[in-house]
């Protein structure tokens, strides 16, 4: 059994590198951590290797020809949670086009992360967008990154299955969503109409805004409607992947 055991070698240099959001875009990988979340993804044929520690005990369970061992304090500097199970893998991105994004996701609703930083609230979204049943998310530019270790975590198996596709600005993706059947929808904190007067339940995209500045002047200005949850007592807001949630769920069920 051949081990990393070298700060200089090529694939532990690479590993550390994906730390970052530049690297993680130039070579349009990521890492994902966890022995349940890598064998989905090996199942997928979404991994290029899986790196396991040198004395994990069930080695034998991980990677096939594309296992990769590391000695265990370079394997705890390379993975990305402090508390580790011993292995994760380097998987590629999985990002689509307008044109395939929109035939996989044909008649159902979609969500839309207008410039939400966040990464757990990012991840939680995209979890629950699956759960809900909703078809893919839309993540705008100035988002956090969905692949950064903390989404990824968050969004558990959903990274691997959700569609998601990146847009550059609100016009052209309103365009878009129009274009292929969708209502937009926006949160607004002061918005006129409570979320249970609208019905979500079909062609909708819903617009969920930055965690301190909401949604952006320009998708609310696009959208055909805007609403909100009302709230009681002192309480002015929620945080971003609870309010999804709610919004998400509500479009399953009738009436």
């Amino acid at each position: 059994m051949k081990v990393i055991n070298s700060t200089e070698n090529r694939i532990y240099k690479m590993c550390i590198k994906l730390g970052s959001k530049k690297y993680r875009d130039r070579l349009g990988l990521y890492i994902i951590e966890g022995e349940k979340l890598v064998k989905e993804a090996e199942s997928a044929g979404m991994t290029e290797m899986v790196i396991i520690k040198e004395d994990h005990p069930r080695k034998e369970e991980f990677g096939g020809s594309t296992r990769v061992f590391m000695k265990g304090s370079l394997f705890d500097k390379a993975a990305q949670t402090k508390t580790t199970q011993g292995v994760f893998a380097v998987a590629a991105k999985k990002e689509y086009d307008p044109k395939e994004f929109f035939e996989i996701t044909a008649g159902k609703n979609l969500i839309v992360l207008d410039r939400l930083q966040d990464p757990g609230n990012i991840g939680t979204i995209i979890r629950t967008a699956e759960a809900a049943g909703y078809g893919g998310a839309i993540i705008m530019k100035g988002s956090g990154d969905i692949y950064s270790s903390k989404a990824v975590r968050a969004a558990a198996g959903s990274i691997l299955r959700f569609p998601v596709m990146p847009a550059e600005e609100a016009g052209s993706t309103a365009e878009l969503l129009l274009k292929n059947g969708r209502r937009l929808i926006c949160t607004k904190a002061d918005a006129k109409k409570d979320f249970r007067e609208t019905d979500l339940t079909e062609n909708t995209a819903l617009v969920i805004g930055n965690e301190g500045r909401g949604v952006s002047d320009e998708f609310i200005s696009l959208s055909g409607e805007t609403i909100k949850i009302p709230m009681k007592g002192e309480v002015d807001s929620l945080n971003a992947a609870v309010a999804a949630g709610i919004l998400m769920y509500r479009s399953v069920q009738k009436g």
